[in-house]
């Protein structure tokens, strides 16, 4: 059965988009750690992390970053951390994070976000890239 990033990147549920390639796609997470909290996925669904071939693993980050650098100009935040768990969806993924303590990075503080403040924020991150 596909992972529920499976079925975004198919179109088959709706998604925040922030920006996609030909290997990934970012959009914003609906229960976010802190506003602008943002998942990048490849669009090849492999469970691990660090079982994705290596250039799509050496793909993700550089796809991040511009990513990363808009949130930082959009959200109010010392840093943009960047978060590998991957139990939550067997489908790997980084979180990236806005953040100004060490504290914030825990899913803990995930709260469900409003829909049209999703919208709007990733409308001006795409406009940033």
């Amino acid at each position: 059965m596909p992972s529920i990033f499976t079925r975004i990147i198919r179109g088959e549920i709706p998604c925040h988009k922030v920006a996609e390639d030909d290997r990934c796609l970012a959009f914003l997470d609906i229960r976010p750690i802190n506003p602008g909290h943002t998942l990048v996925i490849p669009k090849l669904e492999v469970d691990d992390m660090f079982e994705l071939p290596a250039d799509v693993l050496g793909h993700l980050l550089p796809f991040a970053q511009p990513i990363a650098k808009a949130l930082k100009q959009l959200v109010p935040c010392t840093r943009v951390g960047v978060l590998v768990a991957g139990l939550e969806v067997p489908h790997a993924h980084v979180h990236l994070i806005p953040f100004d303590n060490a504290s914030e990075m825990t899913f803990l503080r995930a709260r469900p976000a409003e829909m049209d403040e999703l919208a709007a924020l990733a409308k001006q991150i795409r406009a940033l890239l």
